[in-house]
């Protein structure tokens, strides 16, 4: 049979997984700088970076990869300037979200937050007005008042968390959703 081979199935699925796997290790090496710089390069003292090594691990991320982020956040090697960000935001059924990154631009990256939220019924919220449903144990939010939604709204927010966690500057999502 010609015009039938293997690789060509397989290259094509590669690809996809590459773009997938390179945008993980974006966002972890993303936090490694930003961890390096406000606590120092050595993982024992530095409890941010000890989590995000041990999360890029998990993750297969490359040793020379790790190295580099290392490197950057101590300033070692020239880069742009990374920032942590924390947005609020509800949904429209009244759905607490708390969206967590790093970002070279916040401006952009709340410009782009908003625009994901506004097509998928959602808005930002004041700053501390989502942050009291919830407590921060081991370094994650957890609400305190989990709520239960109907299918069709777990369906949209499913799809809005999907849409958010494709960008690259998100790296965490938390709702107080059951």
């Amino acid at each position: 049979m010609s015009g039938h081979s293997k690789w060509s199935k397989v290259k094509h699925i590669k690809a996809v997984v590459d773009v997938k796997k390179g945008k993980v290790f974006s966002k972890i090496s993303r936090m490694i700088i930003v961890a390096v710089k406000e606590r120092g390069k050595d993982p024992e003292t530095n409890i941010q970076l000890r989590a995000a090594i041990e999360k890029a691990r998990q993750l297969n991320m490359p040793k020379d990869n790790i190295e580099r982020a290392i490197k950057r956040g101590a300033g070692e090697t020239g880069g742009e300037k990374l920032e942590e960000f924390s947005y609020e935001a509800y949904d429209s059924q009244g759905i607490a979200l708390i969206i967590e990154g790093i970002s070279d631009n916040k401006n952009r990256t709340l410009s782009e937050i908003k625009n994901i939220l506004g097509k998928h019924e959602g808005k930002l919220a004041q700053v501390g007005s989502v942050k009291y449903l919830f407590e921060k144990k081991n370094g994650d939010w957890v609400a305190k008042y989990p709520v239960q939604t109907d299918g069709k709204t777990k369906e949209r927010l499913d799809k809005l968390f999907e849409v958010l966690d494709e960008n690259d500057d998100v790296n965490e999502i938390y709702s107080n959703l059951k």
